[in-house]
């Protein structure tokens, strides 16, 4: 059975153990790099797990105008509702607010010489996207995700 390092600080840095387990925060589910690659395409691994980003317009949920609830790829957690999703015009699925405040986790992000806040599922630790404040009202936060690191469900 392998054993994962374990945080409770939100700000840790990844650790990576023997079996291949990197997860720097607490999160429900745990899984190795080998689990997350066998469940995972090509692209979702490396959006969801090395922090990627997919090219503008090639989401498949970008110009979703579907009613229904916006799931992590990696293990199933509600993130966002069809209702809160609007055009940014950036070429990705954008939400103003997330289903509640717990199902995601907002960090800050420094890297590529640009100051952001990346957002990662709060269950799995599954990099998601990045959070702005130059979105609409209510909130003024246009939550830009991946849609690689996203299922839909149609209601």
């Amino acid at each position: 059975m392998a054993v994962a390092f374990l945080f409770s600080s939100c700000n840790a840095q990844t650790k990576s153990n023997e079996a291949g387990i990197t997860n720097a925060k607490k999160f429900a589910v745990v899984k190795t790099e080998a689990e997350w690659k066998k469940q995972l395409t090509p692209l979702q691994y490396d959006v969801t797990r090395k922090e990627g980003t997919e090219q503008a317009y090639t989401g498949k949920y970008a110009d979703n105008h579907y009613k229904g609830i916006y799931t992590c790829i990696c293990c199933g957690q509600e993130l966002f509702s069809a209702d809160t999703k609007f055009d940014s015009g950036t070429g990705w699925p954008s939400f103003y607010q997330p289903l509640n405040k717990t199902c995601v986790l907002n960090e800050e992000d420094n890297s590529f010489g640009s100051q952001r806040t990346k957002v990662t599922c709060s269950r799995c630790g599954a990099h998601l996207g990045h959070v702005f404040d130059d979105g609409p009202k209510p909130t003024g936060l246009r939550y830009c995700m991946n849609s690689a690191s996203l299922n839909f469900t149609k209601k």
